[in-house]
Parts: structure tokens; sequence; C-alpha cells
């Protein structure tokens, strides 16, 4: 039997806000221990280290049964993390991590070990915009008629149903910013809703490609993206994280052209358009803002939702922190 790998405290703080997220913290441990004996894994943290964790579950760096580096991922069962395995099948190691095991249903999965010492955070925008640009055309999968793709969700569906639910929860939350941005968010969702399903540009996306999700591959100069949140449609759905992400490197002086630039630049990386790169990232915005307004203590994090909506729309929003002041990610 494996030592107990231990909780990280910030997870454990994390996830004590509900009963069900209580029971699958009580439970983390024993399952941890299932996953290490279930793989043959071997556990190489150093005494009195806790393992990594993001926001939603603990990563372990482990031995495989060959003896060589990887990690063993088990994260609380969203809908984004239980397609996660779906999407790393569909790429096989080809732009993203490399998939070794998986127990769907646990949330649990093997993966390669990558350099969490060399980001794509901390890496000049020029060569930052190169990289990101090719592994999104190597993400960028056509679908086939493997299984695995009728798992995921179609962008078109998510922008039909912000269609209902955009303006309905900006009524709920007391109208918190300018009708004019609901608005342009919702003709992109009306528009993109409808023409998605018919033209023939469907691509495998990673929904959360910023570049914090873009490590090194150990022991290569390469680069490849983690914790995907997959889903299918036009790849210009992906650019927006990268656009609120990093807003302290632009410029100082004039922060709302060079925004606007910088999605022309990456989609321009990328093979993309950049129009409907600037039209999904409005609405992609208006949403995530919508969403913080809902959730008490992040009205930081709203304001710069809507700094990005509001800039890629062509009218920054009265009231709103300078691009400099904005809570950064």
């Amino acid at each position: 039997m494996p030592a107990a790998v231990p909780i990280p405290a910030d997870l454990q703080r994390r996830y004590g806000n509900s009963s069900e997220r209580r029971a699958w913290l009580a439970g983390l441990p024993a399952l941890v221990s299932e996953c290490l004996q279930r793989w043959n894994l071997r556990v190489t943290l150093a005494p009195g280290q806790e393992p990594w964790n993001g926001s939603a579950g603990i990563v372990v760096p482990v031995l495989d049964d060959d003896g060589a580096p990887a990690v063993l991922k088990v994260a609380f069962p969203y809908a984004e993390t239980l397609l996660e395995p779906v999407a790393l099948r569909l790429w096989a190691g080809n732009g993203a991590v490399r998939l070794l095991h998986a127990d769907e249903q646990r949330c649990a999965m093997v993966l390669e070990r990558m350099d969490a010492g060399r980001w794509l955070h901390s890496v000049p925008m020029d060569e930052a915009t190169a990289v990101w640009g090719s592994l999104v055309r190597q993400l960028s999968l056509v679908p086939d008629d493997r299984p695995d793709w009728a798992a995921l969700p179609h962008i078109a569906e998510t922008a039909e149903r912000w269609s209902d639910d955009l303006p309905a929860e900006w009524e709920r939350l007391g109208r918190p910013f300018d009708r004019w941005l609901l608005e342009t968010a919702l003709e992109v969702c009306q528009t993109r809703g409808a023409v998605g399903r018919r033209v023939a540009k469907d691509v495998l996306v990673h929904s959360d490609l910023h570049y914090m999700n873009i490590l090194g591959r150990s022991g290569t100069d390469d680069y490849a993206a983690i914790d995907p949140q997959p889903t299918i449609g036009e790849a210009e759905f992906g650019v927006a994280p990268c656009l609120w992400n990093r807003i302290p490197d632009l410029s100082r002086t004039d922060p709302q052209p060079a925004l606007r630039a910088r999605c022309a630049e990456l989609s321009s990386a990328a093979g993309l358009d950049g129009e409907l790169a600037r039209q999904w990232s409005i609405a992609r915005e208006v949403d995530n803002a919508l969403w913080y307004f809902s959730k008490p203590g992040h009205g930081g994090d709203a304001a710069r939702s809507l700094w990005v909506a509001s800039t890629l729309a062509g009218r920054t929003l009265d009231g709103l922190p300078t691009a400099h002041q904005l809570k950064t990610l």
C-alpha cells in the first residue's frame, strides 16, 4: 500500500464550500492510492512536499511502471474535466500532453510529465505568439469517424444557449453594464450560432489555450498544451483566453489598439480569421463578465472582462480601471 499523498491546503480551501465537494475531497486520498496501485506508479514527492494542484484537482509527480517520469491527475468531475481524456486521445500527443492511462468515470489520468518550469506565460510575446499559432494549427483536427467525437459539445450550441441566457442573466444582475455591449455579444451569438452549423469549418478546439496552459516538453525545445476544455466548431473561438491574459504586456501608452493588434497577430499566426476571433472574444468575455458578477468578490475579474470585451468592440466602457490597473490572472 503506497503512503498517503497529502492533499494541498489550497485545494481543501477551494473545495470545502459544498457537501458534494467535501465528499469528493474526503474520498480523494483513497482514490489517489487506488490509482497508484492500479497503474503501478511510484510517487516522487520529497518528504513534506505537497502535490501540485490547479483549480479543479490534484497533480502528483510519479514514475510509471517503466521508470519514466509522469504525473497522476485526479480532477473533480465537472463537464470540462470529464471531456479532457476524450480530447487528449484524439490529439494523441500532437500538440498536447500525452495521455498514458485514463479512468474517465473518476476523472483520473496518467499523463506525460511536462516541464512545469517552462511555460509560455514567461516567453516574450513575439515568440509566444508564434508558438501559440503553431500549436493551434496542430490541435485543429477535423472531425472523423472515431467515436470520441460524439461526446464533444459544439460551439454553435453554446452560442445558441448564450442567446437566451446572457440577456436573462444581465437583467437578473441588475443590468451591470451598458446594453450596447450585451447586444454586440448577442449579435455574435445569433450570427455564429446559426452559421456555425452550416459552414465546413468544424475542428477540435482547446477553448482554454492561454499562455499558462502551454508548457515545455521535458528534454526538448517543444511546447504542448495541457488542461483542455474541448469543444467542436470554429477555431477562432479559442483566441479569447490569450486576450484576457498578459494584459500588463500591452503598451502603456495605447493599450486599446495594442489589444486589437494582439488579436489580429494571434489569428494570423494560427491561420485564423481575425474578425471572427474578435467577435467570438467579445461574446466570450461578456459571458465571463456576467459569471463574475454573479460571484461575490469577483468585481475585479468582471472589470477585466468588460475592458477586453468593450475594447474589442471599439468602445472601451467608461468607469473601468485602466488596462494596467486591471486585476491580472
